[in-house]
């Protein structure tokens, strides 16, 4: 469920925040977003070797990537 949550969230910055996306091209937005789409079609044809790659590998290094931009803010505010 949370990496659905996290391609859902990817999907509503893309589309809300589009200059976020642009500046921050080392997130995989895609990815993430594709990702979701995939549980969400077919949950149970998900490999659980992937998945657990996915938390093994792709987690921390997303977690690291976020971290690095957490101060980030929209020109303006």
């Amino acid at each position: 469920m949370n990496l659905m949550l996290i391609g859902e969230a990817a999907a509503r910055i893309a589309e809300d925040y589009p200059e976020f996306v642009v500046d921050h091209p080392e997130l995989s937005w895609d990815e993430m977003r594709d990702f979701r789409n995939r549980i969400m079609q077919g949950y149970f044809d998900i490999e659980l070797t992937t998945l657990w790659d996915i938390a093994q590998k792709s987690l921390p290094e997303l977690l690291l990537r976020l971290e690095s931009i957490r101060h980030w803010r929209a020109e303006g505010e």
